[in-house]
């Protein structure tokens, strides 16, 4: 096993880099979530207090696919954001079947307090770059994020292409 001094400073190989940015993606988590518990909101719960702010009420299954969720634990986290007086639900009138979910008073005032720390700790990790490193880190960034969402396209279009009925032909 490499030691983990010379692990950051060689990091060269394509895998090893992608596996600096998840273990680098899991422990700005880690720590951001941490911040924002000490203000009573977990980071994945702010996302949906977040969305609820930013685009209005919504119902459940639009939450699931906004913030890329399984349906169950969409609702699973409602009932606990209700539970906590975050949000409400309100029947859709559009389609009385369905809810609607709304951010409280309450949930806007607990999700502004989360902000604060959550913007701290972030500008205190990036503090240890310079200007043109942000920039450059930024540029990379944008170009892998670009080829990634490439690569997803591609990936459902072969997946949409295999999943289509083949009809048969008579020679």
């Amino acid at each position: 096993m490499v030691p983990h001094y010379i692990y950051s400073v060689a990091m060269t190989d394509t895998l090893e880099i992608s596996q600096g940015m998840f273990k680098l993606y899991h422990q700005v988590s880690r720590l951001v979530n941490e911040c924002m518990m000490d203000e009573g909101v977990s980071l994945a719960r702010s996302k949906f207090l977040f969305l609820l702010s930013c685009e209005g009420p919504q119902r459940s299954t639009d939450i699931a696919a906004a913030l890329g969720f399984a349906p169950r634990t969409v609702t699973e986290a409602i009932d606990g954001l209700e539970r906590d007086k975050l949000v409400v639900r309100e029947p859709d009138p559009k389609d009385r079947r369905a809810k609607i979910v709304s951010i409280t008073e309450t949930g806007r005032t607990v999700m502004n307090a989360a902000l604060e720390p959550k913007q701290k700790i972030i500008h205190c990790i990036f503090d240890v770059l310079n200007e043109d490193q942000k920039s450059q880190l930024a540029e990379i960034l944008e170009c892998l994020s670009a080829r990634t969402v490439e690569l997803q396209r591609e990936r459902d279009e072969t997946a949409s292409q295999i999943l289509e009925p083949r009809v048969a032909t008579n020679p």
